[in-house]
């Protein structure tokens, strides 16, 4: 069987790191071309020892260079380049069958975009990708052809209860909807009173899992979660009032498809990523991941809530972000984007996120763009639109 050979972008992340951990277990099944960092070169340097890819990149060319040459003195014969061309070039080399798109932010659209138009199976890791660049995206895929397989954990779950060969018709499917679990995050308890004295280290201590800054305080404020709403109308074709959100602490079922027969097929794990990864690594097959299976006879209990939008606001943005469709989502995305940011850096209180993304929506021109680059300018505006605000 000839190795599947990918591009990890976003290497050095917590999804990066779990895909090479996942591909070391079956170097028969797998040969890496190229890896993408931002800025960590030490990390970066050592990935490309242990596999040894033909390409790195780096966001800094001296960073580049200066990579290079520890490769070359280390015996690697990795060539580094640097730049968001660079990106957009390792994803679609023509040897490369697999892309792992793991970027965060918007600086991962370009790159995820034109893996779509090259027709590579695109593993989509990339918030942004979707809920930024939904119509566009999608479109590129159809263009060419591309496999998309989604890695977050909760579209992973969605995909594998679906039946087979679902080509995004819900009806067909006899499909009633979908529905995402959220653990809830650290905050699941908190009163309003206490959120608004909470602090960047309360958000980061998720009760399930491992992951980024910012990403565990879009967990803590919902948001992630409103995000994956966007991400799922998309990818299965669910209008907004076909997709629930759940509550479900103990991060077990990752989500949930309810068919109109009433039944309901789940998918259920342990809450580590290595397992959506694996999926997307190897569909239509199953293979190794390094993850034990679940011990029924340790699960104490299995409990579920409706969500509070009353004191997690952002969700109910999310959805009615997606109900307006246009550019609402991507001004959502950037608006939250920035407003974290400013939380992480203790500019802004934890509260302050919500209020900042509902200025963006009501103060923002929401008309869809036409193109990527009129949209990366609505990105841009609202960007500025938040960052004025932090600033007064």
């Amino acid at each position: 069987m000839k190795p599947l050979a990918l591009t990890v972008l976003g290497a050095t992340g917590s999804i990066g790191e779990n895909t090479l951990d996942v591909v070391a277990r079956h170097p028969e099944r797998y040969k890496v071309v190229a890896l993408a960092a931002h800025r960590q070169a030490d990390k970066l340097f050592e990935q490309c020892r242990r596999f040894a890819p033909a390409y790195a990149v780096l966001a800094d060319a001296a960073d580049a260079a200066a990579l290079e040459a520890r490769l070359r003195a280390a015996g690697v014969a990795t060539t580094v380049l640097s730049g968001p061309d660079a990106l957009v070039e390792v994803a679609t080399l023509a040897e490369v069958d697999g892309v792992v798109a793991a970027i965060v932010g918007a600086a991962g659209l370009p790159s995820a975009l034109a893996a779509a138009r090259a027709g590579k199976r695109v593993m989509l890791a990339n918030k942004e990708a979707l809920v930024v660049a939904g119509r566009l995206f999608m479109q590129a895929a159809r263009d060419g052809g591309a496999t998309l397989l989604p890695i977050d954990s909760e579209h992973s779950a969605i995909f594998q209860s679906l039946p087979a060969g679902f080509a995004g018709d819900l009806d067909a499917a006899g499909v009633d909807k979908l529905v995402l679990t959220a653990s809830g995050g650290p905050f699941r308890t908190w009163s309003a009173a206490k959120l608004a004295e909470a602090s960047p280290d309360d958000a980061c201590r998720h009760p399930n899992w491992v992951m980024g800054r910012k990403i565990s305080v879009d967990s803590a404020s919902l948001m992630n979660k409103g995000l994956e709403v966007i991400e799922a109308h998309w990818l299965f074709g669910a209008p907004p009032s076909r997709i629930e959100v759940l509550v479900h602490p103990q991060s077990v079922i990752h989500s949930m498809v309810q068919y109109r027969d009433g039944s309901i097929v789940a998918q259920l794990g342990s809450p580590d990523m290595r397992t959506p990864i694996a999926y997307a690594l190897s569909w239509p097959e199953r293979i190794a991941a390094g993850v034990a299976p679940l011990d029924f006879t340790t699960l104490s209990s299995l409990t579920f809530e409706a969500p509070d939008l009353t004191r997690f606001p952002c969700l109910r943005l999310a959805f009615a972000a997606l109900e307006q469709g246009g550019d609402a989502p991507a001004v959502l995305n950037a608006a939250n984007e920035v407003a974290v940011a400013a939380f992480l850096d203790g500019r802004i209180g934890f509260t302050d996120i919500p209020r900042l993304v509902d200025g963006a929506l009501s103060g923002l021109d929401l008309a869809a763009s036409v193109d990527l680059d009129s949209l990366l300018d609505k990105d841009a505006a609202a960007r500025r639109w938040v960052g004025r605000r932090i600033a007064s």
